[in-house]
């Protein structure tokens, strides 16, 4: 049954990596073109906006793709000290720490885009409305906080090595 879940978190994870790559990709294009037209004396109008609702894809969209690489920054100083026991508790506890801090992203955005979409907040320049790109945050933040409750089930449900019997690391 977690394989199942597990497969259907990776494919949410990797749809997500993907809306990230296409921001990176408009990112890195937008940049071009509005260097180079500043250097005809002609910048991209809305570069600034595009650049900055980018950077929503870019990191919401990466987020996930990290937490499942193990990417995001860890500090093992103590870990030597410490029985494995305290390290794998320790793992689980991080893993459902981010999961709340991810669905509490969720839940204060879906409110912030109820206020958007009733205001119509847009950016400055090109007015690009700003509720999709809270959208996308909410739906990364949930794919986000899913897969490190899956993470910390995994943890909790990984079978333990018996006493006497080495660890693989």
């Amino acid at each position: 049954m977690l394989g199942h879940v597990q497969k259907g978190a990776d494919g949410l994870t990797r749809l997500s990596a993907l809306v990230a790559t296409l921001g990176l990709i408009t990112q890195v294009v937008v940049i071009l073109v509005d260097v180079v037209g500043r250097y005809f004396g002609a910048p991209l109008k809305g570069a600034q906006d595009i650049s900055e609702m980018a950077m929503v894809l870019i990191v919401f969209g990466a987020m996930a793709l990290c937490d499942r690489v193990g990417g995001h920054v860890s500090v093992d100083l103590f870990e030597n000290a410490m029985p494995r026991w305290m390290i794998r508790a320790g793992d689980i506890a991080s893993a459902l720490i981010g999961a709340a801090i991810f669905l509490g992203i969720a839940w204060t955005t879906w409110e912030s885009a109820g206020l958007s979409k009733m205001l119509n907040l847009a950016t400055n320049i090109i007015k690009l409305p700003k509720v999709w790109f809270q959208y996308f945050i909410i739906a990364a933040s949930l794919i986000t906080a899913a897969a490190m409750i899956l993470r910390a089930l995994s943890l909790i449900l990984a079978p333990q090595p018996h006493h006497g019997h080495k660890e693989k690391a």
